[in-house]
């Protein structure tokens, strides 16, 4: 079997003509034979270069509005024969079907269709019958057919084809075979994706990926799969790493529990926000946030739920740290915020994310439903004999926001909408209130009157005395303790309040 194959003939047929031209004149300049059906046909006649319509090979019709156009065996039998098999050979002589060296198909945009908001109808009809059979059918057949099976693919074969006068290799050919199983396989997961309203199955594709510098470490090859357009403008600043992310994700899902409320900015460092404050500027909000932790905040994540004005910036611009993000800012804020030369800048865009989480177990995936439960007043009861005052309620929920958000086991301490400190990560919970607490007077917060919030249960009574002896006088967890009376009774003796969520919120 030749490694080279010289291409002769070629059957086309795509949805988007975009970046076609260049290509169907080549393969005129090479005499290449040309087969087509419908706009693709009509697109190429309209060039002034002589087309065959599949219907005269067929001797068939496209039917049925154009669902069936290219589904025959003399079309598949040019695709999929075995040019150095005598059997196929003596075949394709004995029904008179003609060889197709190459296949370009671009196939319907059912993805595009269905996040358009289309009906039902609509996205049906955008489901690719003749275009992913054809696909299938030459990747299989890669040893004597070219497929090429996107439009994103088309510079790089011009290039080979215009390069090579029309020969391909057999490494050429495979690869192409890849990138179309590549595609086949992301277009039926799509569908399945659409239609599966009862099976349990994980099944996700992603073609959009992109090359970190480096995962975790920097021993470690690192990957992004998505696509952070769709998220972020990005302004300025170096390529986000594979910690950025990370972080970065952790910030907009903790911004997004405070989306159209008063000026909120976070300061994030590995997932956990370490400054988070809510005033009635957001340059205030800044100063605030930054005060909950001014050590921490080095090399941070920032992010704010509003435009971020000039004043805001030049505080930030003392600061060194690796990303920040907002809906908007203002020109002369950008400015100051662009004179770091590797600061990240991005808009983020109103858009809504994934409502699964997923992460790798063992030799399998984990998924789940994303914690969409923010605690709200109406979900609260009142254990206590002793009730929080309104500004103390406001409180509990604010640091209940925050603690949802931290990794477990964790406390958030929070006074006057401002995170004073949390523990974090923690494999006791009364590990984690010690810790929040002494980090809390290490940056001179004095606690009387603040709040705390856990993010389950005390199965002792030993976390709200602990809390008590600091001057926390308000605290809200989701109780379900078997001995969650010896908590309320701790309470109630000691002047304490404590309200109920209901709600666990682990974050591992």
């Amino acid at each position: 079997m030749s490694n080279t194959k010289t291409i002769k003939s070629a059957l086309i047929s795509v949805f988007h003509k975009d970046g076609l031209e260049p290509i169907v004149k080549k393969l005129n300049e090479l005499n290449v034979t040309i087969y087509s059906t419908g706009g693709t046909e009509k697109f190429i006649k309209d060039l002034g270069i002589n087309v065959v319509p599949v219907e005269d090979v067929t001797s068939y019709p496209s039917i049925l509005g154009g669902r069936v156009k290219t589904l025959h065996p003399k079309v598949f039998g040019g695709i999929l024969n075995r040019q150095e098999h005598e059997g196929d050979v003596a075949e394709m002589q004995e029904y008179n079907i003609p060889q197709l060296d190459l296949v370009i198909v671009d196939l319907y945009p059912f993805e595009k269709t269905v996040a358009s908001g289309a009906s039902e109808q609509d996205i049906i009809e955008k489901i690719d019958i003749g275009g992913i059979s054809l696909i299938r059918a030459a990747a299989k057949n890669f040893k004597d057919t070219v497929i090429v099976s996107s439009m994103e693919q088309y510079d790089d074969f011009l290039s080979i084809i215009d390069k090579n006068n029309g020969e391909t290799s057999i490494s050429e050919r495979k690869k192409y075979a890849a990138k179309a199983f590549n595609i086949s396989s992301h277009y039926d997961t799509s569908i399945f994706n659409y239609f599966n309203e009862d099976e349990v199955v994980y099944k996700a594709s992603e073609n959009s990926s992109k090359t970190l510098r480096y995962g975790e470490n920097p021993h470690q090859k690192g990957y992004f799969f998505g696509d952070l357009d769709a998220i972020f403008d990005k302004l300025h600043g170096k390529e986000l790493s594979y910690n950025n992310l990370l972080d970065v994700d952790a910030a907009v899902n903790l911004m997004n529990e405070f989306k159209g409320e008063a000026p909120t900015f976070a300061i994030l460092k590995h997932n956990n926000a370490c400054g988070f404050a809510q005033r009635n500027t957001m340059h205030q909000a800044y100063i605030d946030a930054l005060a909950g932790d001014p050590v921490s905040a080095f090399g941070g994540v920032l992010i704010a739920n509003n435009t971020i004005d000039k004043a805001t910036a030049e505080e930030i611009h003392k600061l060194f740290c690796e990303v920040v993000i907002a809906p908007s800012y203002n020109d002369d804020a950008l400015e100051i915020l662009k004179g770091k030369k590797n600061r990240v800048i991005l808009i983020q865009k109103d858009v809504a994310l994934p409502e699964q989480t997923v992460r790798t177990a063992l030799n399998g995936v984990l998924v789940q439903d994303k914690d969409n439960k923010t605690d709200v007043l109406e979900d609260l009861t009142y254990a206590t004999n002793n009730k929080p005052s309104e500004k103390e309620l406001e409180d509990l929920l604010f640091a209940s926001k925050i603690c949802k958000h931290t990794k477990s086991n964790t406390i958030v301490l929070a006074k006057n909408k401002q995170l004073c400190a949390s523990g974090t990560g923690q494999t006791s919970r009364v590990d984690a209130l010690r810790q929040a607490i002494e980090k809390a007077k290490n940056f001179n917060f004095d606690l009387s009157g603040s709040v705390m919030a856990s993010d389950a249960f005390f199965p002792f009574p030993d976390c709200v005395e602990i809390a008590d002896n600091a001057g926390i006088k308000s605290v809200i967890q989701p109780g379900g303790s078997i001995k969650d009376q010896l908590s309320i009774d701790y309470c109630n003796e000691n002047n304490v309040a404590m309200v109920f969520t209901g709600t666990r919120h682990f974050k591992h």
